[in-house]
């Protein structure tokens, strides 16, 4: 059971990309306490694993305090990283078990501090399978590069 002085938070995740690299977009829902919030945004040259991490990277930048977090998303990769990898590549020097440069170093590395004052559950669902949070999570994503793309156009 969550300590009742810490809110409990849920969130889900996806980002999305058009070409890999190419346009990307994230988004993430937040839901606490009968309260929801919906954020998003895009990036012009990205890959699909950058709108991942940026997408749970944003979310637990939101939060304004300490938090009991279920965070669902659909990438083995961000799930992985923060509940197997992070451990290893901090003792490593940010190196990976075959002593090469961790990929998106800058994202991982903000994500550990974004994540650190939280308890946060890491849970991964399969995308595209009817989960409804992460259908919309993947459709503000894309409605994210869309907006990208009407922006540069206006």
């Amino acid at each position: 059971m969550a300590d009742p002085i810490v809110p409990s938070v849920e969130i889900a995740t996806d980002g999305a990309c058009r070409g890999n690299p190419g346009p990307g977009g994230w988004a993430a829902i937040l839901r606490a306490g009968g309260r929801e919030k919906v954020i998003s945004g895009f990036a012009p040259s990205t890959t699909n694993n950058r709108m991942e991490l940026t997408a749970a990277l944003e979310a637990l930048r939101a939060l304004t305090r300490p938090a009991e977090i279920t965070l669902e998303t659909d990438s083995r990769y961000l799930v992985d990283g923060m509940t197997r990898w992070l451990p290893g590549w901090v003792r490593n020097g940010w190196k990976t078990a075959g002593k090469k440069p961790v990929a998106n170093v800058d994202l991982w590395q903000a994500l550990a501090e974004a994540a650190a004052p939280h308890r946060i559950r890491w849970l991964w669902v399969r995308g595209h399978n009817g989960h409804p949070l992460n259908e919309r999570a993947d459709a503000l994503a894309n409605a994210a590069i869309d907006r990208m793309r009407d922006e540069s156009a206006a």
